[in-house]
């Protein structure tokens, strides 16, 4: 516990940290709620004859608000490289698997409390344009885990590049240029092979609660992509954390 308060500590006084939570729930509530307000007659006449996945429409958001997601999870550890600090917390704390497990769990806890806040507010103000048709357990369930792990994504690629605009940079680079390549690729067979091992496609999978036999990838082992991703980065960038110096 002496671990992770310090880390929480840290975390929570990092000027922007603030800043990019309250972000991650506006840009979730209002890209939903502007997603859910874009539906025309033409695709439902009544909301009962609706043909639209309108839970997944809702949150639609959780597409933009990952970013501040990732922002935070690279600020995390690469604000310690760019001032010097990282220093000063290995000779308090000179296991290095400790601090960088504190430091997850701390992010993860806020992270995720964000995202319980923003996930069922955009439910809630969607549902307020449009009637929700659907199971929203698992898509809500989904999308708090979905932002968690894409700052756990954030949190590895700083930790093993070991600079914050690296991180971000390459963060950004694979949740959303690599996704484009699905849409611009001719292939039918490179585009489905992007959509189900890349790992925002393949994640956002667990939101739909319709069609699910269309999907490239079932809603779960999707997720499941997201997951592999961000724990092999925490792992790569524990070993380089390891065994490089300060």
């Amino acid at each position: 516990m002496r671990w992770l308060h310090a880390e929480w500590t840290k975390l929570r006084t990092l000027p922007s940290t603030w800043w990019l939570l309250a972000a991650t729930v506006v840009l979730t509530v209002a890209v939903g709620a502007a997603a859910a307000s874009s539906l025309t007659t033409e695709v439902c006449p009544t909301p009962q004859a609706c043909h639209e996945d309108t839970v997944k429409l809702s949150l639609s958001g959780v597409w933009l608000g990952q970013a501040t997601c990732l922002v935070l999870g690279a600020l995390s550890m690469g604000a310690e490289y760019g001032t010097g600090t990282v220093r000063t917390t290995l000779m308090a704390m000179p296991v290095r698997w400790r601090v960088l497990t504190a430091k997850a769990a701390a992010l993860s806890l806020l992270t995720a409390a964000t995202a319980a806040v923003a996930i069922p507010l955009s439910l809630w103000t969607a549902s307020l344009i449009l009637p929700l048709h659907g199971p929203t357990l698992r898509a809500t369930a989904g999308s708090i885990l979905i932002l968690t792990l894409v700052a756990l994504l954030g949190l590895g690629l700083a930790t093993l590049l070991r600079d914050t605009a690296a991180g971000i940079t390459s963060g950004l680079g694979l949740l959303y240029v690599v996704p484009l390549l699905a849409d611009i690729l001719a292939s039918p067979t490179w585009q489905h092979r992007l959509q189900r091992w890349t790992p925002m496609p393949a994640a956002l999978s667990v939101q739909a609660t319709r069609n699910l036999d269309r999907l490239p990838i079932a809603p779960w082992p999707g997720l499941g992509v997201l997951a592999a991703y961000a724990a092999g980065l925490l792992m790569a960038g524990g070993v380089v954390f390891r065994l490089r110096d300060a």
